[in-house]
Order: C-alpha cells, then structure tokens, then sequence
C-alpha cells in the first residue's frame, strides 16, 4: 500500500474553548465535531509558543523558537533577515524528498525574503500569502509567485486552491497544508469607533451569530468591557465557522475522489486565544480588553498556549476517543514522518513523541512536562522575555524581563488559572516552584537559550550550577 495522502490543517489564532471538552456554549463546529467522532480529539495539545511565527515554526521543524531566531512575530519590511529557510530541518522537505507532492495554501509567515520562500522549505507549489497581516475580504495574494487581489473570502480561496491540488495530483501521495487565515482579526479594517474586528465576514458564518447574546468567560473581572468582549465574540466564532464551513468542503471531495479512506486530516492551530479571559484578549501578545485599559498584558495562559486539535486516520483504533494527556507540536514532526513511513535521518533533531502508538494501541503518552518560550521584540518597551514548564499539576511561568509578575498555578484545583501561588509560602508550594524553575533552566541549557547568556553576564559570575538565578530575585533552594 503506497503511503498515506496527508491534509494538515493550521488555523489561525483558533482557541481551545472552540471545540472539545471546554467549549463555548455558542460555538458551532458541526464539521470538526464529526471529524472527533470519527478520529481523535487531543484535549491538552500545547503549542511551544504563543504567538504566530514563533509557533509556526516550532511546528514546522521541531526546534524552539530561539533555535529558529522566530521568538515573536514576524513584520513586513522589519525583518527581512529572519525566517526560516533550506537550512533549516522541515517535515514538509522530508517528505517532498520521499515522494510525496507537497503544496500550502494559505499563511505562511515564516519571512517574506526569497530565501524564506515556502517553495525553498519543501513545497512544490504555494498559493496565499507570505506575511502574516491579511483581511478577509478580496485579499492580496502571492499566484504562483505573482501578487494579485483575490476576489473572494480568504478561506473560500485558500479551500478552492487545495481542491483543485487533490483534484488534480498525480499517482502520488500527497501533502495539502491548509494554512487559514481565519479566525484572526483582520487587519486595516476596523469598527466605526477604530476598533479591530473580523467583518466583513460571509452571511453563511455571520448570519448563525449576530442576534445571540454570547456567554462572557469571566464577566466579574473588575472593569472588563462587556458590550466589546460580546461583540468581539460573536465575531470571532463566526470566523471559525467559516473554517467549519470550508473543513466541510475538503471531507466531502475525499469522499467524491474515493480517497477517504487513503487520506489522514490533522486539524490544529498555531496558537490559542483569549475573549475576556483574564480579562484580556489575543493571544501572548494580548491586550487588556477592560473599560479603562486596552495596553499589552503578555502572557502565557493556557488560552494562549492550548490549540485545538483533532486527527482522522483509517488506522485509529477507538474512532471518537478524547485523550487527555498533553502532546505537544513538536510531536508533529516524528507523527507525520511515521504515517509517511519515514525513519527520521540522524541529521534530524527530534524532540517530539510520534503519536502513531497512541492513535493505533490507545498507548499513554509519558512525559514529566512542556517547556514554551516567548520573547517578545526589543522595540516593545513594555515586552517580556517568558518561560514557562507545564506538568498535569503545575504550571510555572517566568518573565525574565521582570515586566509581568512571575506565575505558578495548581492545575489540579485551579485549571483556570485565577489563583497565582508564586509568593506562596507553603513549603508543598515552594518545593514544586523551584523543581519547575529547576525543569526551566535544565531545558533552556539544553537547547543554549540565549537568555542564560545575557543573564551570565547580568550577573557578573555563575555561582555554581545555577547561582546567577538568586542574584534575578528567585527564591533560593530550601
């Protein structure tokens, strides 16, 4: 049997709570629903970062994000000397390089310079847009390396393309990379009052939301603007279901070509999102979204840092399963070779859990915690420099930059992230601090994160292993 066509789906700025266990009350994902009926639903995927560049590439090669150079978003005309290119280790050329046609249509955002060209990381052929800015309606687009204006809902577009790729392959397997806009706020446009918003949006998607009253995720949050965090929101879950509405599309022409069978669909999102969570919105480069304050608050949330995912492959062994333990993106990068039937080279760095065992045995995923990052660029004179290690239990977040308050979290009593026990003085609480700071700074050494570097120098000495950290204001060890 020639190995599996592939779709791997990437929506933008797509929040947990949109799908699965944790949804909103006003979603409405039919599509994504039947594909977790039919495949797997991961209730606790994490991305390495929470912002869109720096998440994309993690999952493209499986490095972190100061191991690419992408530890924040990428801006036109800025930085034109970063991205990621044929230096660098990509799934998506291991696959090309083993037979397989390999396309993305949609967000690229990983350097608009030619050297950063999806064409030059493993694509045959790319349609959408190299920046990360965009609009919903009539997009200006890269064809075939000609810029033009589209006339169409960018999802519509992007789901025309992959349709006439699959429609047209070759005695080939395939890879289609599904790269949506939606549901990320548009850029340029804005409300009467200057506000970000997602119209205009399709009356397919914005006819289903305009006349509800969405639920408020923390409506006792001092001063949260309600009139915007509603309005915001029914913009928003209508964007998904324009995602919803195309996913649709591409299962339904599986079925026609009679290549359901022969094909796994990954559905996910390069970074999580807030509407009124914490009393911010966006992602890790969010704002507050209060009456008396919309300045930047980054952070590491969950909402920021878990994305939706959903896999459908014919070898699953319970269809409809939710597992619960955490994967993460990196995870990706030894999946989808092992679908493909690739050993991955020695030259390959992988730092991710092929998931194969857990889709065909139902096997436990073991692992003791997740490390992210997140800086953000030195231009931000209010920016932060973030780590954070996730186990089941806790959660530890530092900001290296000293601009937001350092955060630890029992996961276990507070999965939503309200009680901050970082000054705790529990002994218990204190314990489990400095093991997480501990997993932080053994991970950061091992992948040589540059923070260690500036901090040596900061401190003037390294006193033993880790004694620079109680010169930062960390508490030291008991």
């Amino acid at each position: 049997m020639k190995p599996w066509n592939i779709i791997f789906i990437v929506a933008d700025d797509m929040a947990p709570w949109v799908c699965g266990p944790d949804r909103h009350p006003d979603a409405k994902v039919p599509t994504i629903d039947s594909l977790a009926k039919e495949g797997a639903l991961f209730s606790n995927c994490f991305t390495a970062s929470p912002v869109c560049s720096p998440a994309r590439s993690c999952l493209l090669t499986g490095l972190y994000s100061t191991e690419t150079g992408l530890t924040d978003y990428l801006c036109t005309d800025i930085h034109d000397d970063l991205g990621v290119g044929e230096a660098t280790q990509t799934w998506v050329r291991e696959l090309r390089d083993h037979g397989y046609q390999t396309a993305l249509f949609g967000k690229w955002h990983l350097g608009e310079a030619d050297c950063f060209h999806p064409t030059k990381c493993g694509y045959d052929e790319f349609k959408g847009w190299r920046s990360g800015a965009g609009i919903s309606l009539n997009p200006e687009m890269e064809i075939d390396g000609v810029n033009v204006t589209a006339s169409g809902y960018s999802s519509d577009l992007i789901t025309d393309y992959a349709i006439d790729f699959i429609k047209k392959r070759a005695d080939a397997p395939f890879l289609v990379s599904l790269h949506f806009w939606e549901p990320h706020v548009n850029q340029n446009i804005t409300t009467s009052d200057g506000d970000r918003t997602w119209h205009p949006l399709k009356d397919d998607d914005w006819d289903l939301f305009k006349d509800i009253d969405p639920e408020v995720p923390n409506p006792d949050y001092p001063k949260l603007d309600i009139p915007r965090v509603k309005r915001m929101t029914k913009e928003y879950l209508a964007s998904v279901h324009a995602v919803d509405r195309n996913l649709a599309r591409i299962l339904n022409l599986l079925k026609t070509e009679q290549i359901d069978d022969q094909t796994v669909i990954i559905l996910t999102s390069d970074n999580g999102y807030n509407l009124g969570h914490h009393g911010i919105w966006h992602k890790g480069n969010g704002w507050w979204i209060l009456t008396d304050n919309r300045g930047d608050r980054p952070n590491m949330y969950d909402n920021s840092l878990r994305v939706p995912t959903v896999i459908k492959c014919p070898f699953i062994k319970n269809p409809g399963i939710v597992i619960n333990d955490p994967i993460s993106t990196f995870d990706w990068f030894p999946t989808i070779l092992g679908i493909a039937g690739i050993e991955p080279a020695e030259r390959i760095t992988v730092r991710g859990k092929n998931l194969l065992p857990v889709l065909q045995h139902s096997e436990a995923i073991e692992r003791d915690g997740l490390f992210m990052q997140y800086r953000m660029w030195d231009w931000n004179q209010t920016g932060a420099d973030l780590r954070a290690c996730r186990t089941k239990k806790w959660k530890l977040i530092i900001d290296f930059k000293n601009t937001v308050p350092n955060e630890l979290y029992d996961l276990e009593n507070d999965p939503h992230e309200t009680v901050n026990l970082y000054h705790s003085d529990s002994p218990e609480i204190i314990d489990s601090r400095e093991a997480l700071l501990i997993k932080i700074l053994e991970t950061m050494k091992s992948i040589d994160d540059p923070i260690l570097k500036r901090l040596e120098i900061c401190s003037g000495k390294f006193d033993g292993e880790y004694g620079w950290i109680l010169q930062r204001g960390f508490p030291r060890t008991r």
